[in-house]
């Protein structure tokens, strides 16, 4: 007889404590686990991988043949937890004041957890959505996807054929604002463009000084960065995103927000109600923020050349031709600018599958009122928008009012409210049950 399969709260549990810290990711136990458990279940699955160490799980759930197959993803990988003052144990998975503790809790180990436990549900009920249901659990995202989903696209494409919606991070967990309970559910996303600005000037002995140098130039970009926002950008996701919270808080509150999409007012709000609106500013501009610096590696030598890292972030629709024009035009044109780095993201939200995961929240909460979100971070989702898939961000939660839940990913006493895990896995295991045919 086939043993009951675990629910998400135990598969979560699990999934923590496997050190999946990346770097180095070491995915392929984590993984194995899930391939176990799903083989233990009647679910085959695929491992595919650049490195063996580090391979990513595919599974698939037949359907019916009426519909197009569904892609449901997470990555198992998670940031370093060393030299942070954890409560509980960051491995521990443990279960105390009504949160599961540990580092990837939620991001994403938590929305993995879900996910497996609604498709071992699934096959455990004999469900048969439209059209097969696809998993993956990915390695490296935090780390850039090299060896995770940007390895599946390009080189096991064959894998998503036909798919056109998908869920991943981040988005159908709770949010209270004026009064209302809102669920946003990630609808698109920022993309990266990774750059590095170089500065040169006079260099020599630093005991003698040397004025309007290379460090002079830097000090007065980033000065300059700091006091000047880019552009404003109006773009489709940001006006679906502003409208629809606008519309669901009403009063003033509402009218602020629908009124940042007025170009000539965006910034003369924002500047207004500071800390308030703060959340939206980066989804009407481009940014650019400067975290790294290389320059002289003795403390004698004044540098002839500094270089500052910049880790800029384009709406959709935006190019990163376009974001170097913007900041050549507050940093002048003596600064030489080059693209590190840029990754794929879609110009426009695809809304075809909203109204059925809204609808799916709605059954789960009839007072929460789902909104649309454009995420100002990256997920995986740039890489299967290259498929021409549409990613959701879709790992419902429940959350309590003061848990800031923002402040604890990627940081110390990482944790879940365990009513939040098993909300999630049945929120999908119903998404499964609706998806239309079409």
């Amino acid at each position: 007889m086939t043993p009951p399969s675990p629910d998400a709260i135990q598969i979560l549990q699990r999934l923590i404590a496997f050190d999946t810290t990346n770097p180095p990711g070491n995915e392929a136990a984590c993984v194995g686990f899930i391939h176990d458990l799903l083989s233990q279940s009647g679910i085959p699955s695929t491992l595919l991988a650049h490195d063996s160490a580090r391979p990513n799980l595919i599974a698939r759930l037949p359907g019916r043949d009426e519909g197009p197959p569904f892609l449901m993803y997470g990555h198992v990988d998670c940031v370093a937890f060393a030299g942070q003052a954890w409560t509980c144990p960051p491995l521990s998975g443990e279960i105390r004041d009504g949160f599961i503790w540990g580092r990837g809790a939620l991001d994403m180990k938590g929305g993995v957890a879900m996910m497996l436990a609604a498709m071992l549900r699934a096959k455990a009920e004999g469900l048969q959505p439209p059209g097969d249901v696809i998993f993956a659990a990915l390695a490296d995202e935090e780390d850039g996807g090299d060896a995770g989903a940007r390895f599946l696209v390009r080189e096991h494409p064959d894998q998503f054929r036909d798919v056109r919606y998908a869920i991943g991070e981040f988005g159908g967990f709770t949010m209270a604002l004026g009064g209302k309970t809102l669920y946003p559910i990630m609808v698109a996303e920022k993309r990266m463009c990774w750059l590095k600005a170089t500065f040169r000037g006079r260099g020599g002995h630093g005991s003698m000084p040397v004025r309007g140098g290379a460090m002079a130039r830097l000090a007065l970009a980033l000065l300059r960065l700091d006091r000047r926002r880019l552009p404003v950008h109006i773009t489709p996701a940001a006006t679906v995103m502003l409208n629809g919270i606008g519309d669901s808080v009403g009063g003033a509150a509402g009218l602020a927000l629908r009124l940042l999409l007025k170009p000539g007012l965006t910034d003369f709000l924002l500047n207004a109600m500071g800390e308030q609106l703060r959340l939206f500013d980066p989804l009407l501009h481009n940014t650019v923020s400067p975290t790294g610096l290389q320059a002289s590696d003795k403390i004698n030598v004044i540098p002839s050349e500094i270089s500052v890292s910049l880790d800029g972030r384009l709406l959709p629709g935006q190019t990163p031709e376009q974001l170097l024009v913007e900041l050549r035009a507050i940093l002048g044109n003596e600064v030489e600018v080059e693209i590190v780095r840029s990754d794929p993201g879609p110009a426009e939200p695809d809304m075809g599958l909203f109204p059925v995961l809204a609808g799916v929240l709605k059954a789960a909460d009839p007072a929460g009122i789902p909104v649309a979100l454009l995420l100002s971070g990256v997920t995986d989702a740039r890489f299967f928008s290259t498929l021409g898939i549409q990613t959701y961000g879709f790992t419902p939660m429940q959350l309590p009012p003061d848990f800031r839940f923002t402040e604890v990913i990627h940081a110390a006493d990482e944790r879940i409210p365990v009513d939040a895990v098993a909300f999630g896995a049945d929120a999908i295991y119903r998404l499964l049950q609706r998806l239309p045919c079409e």
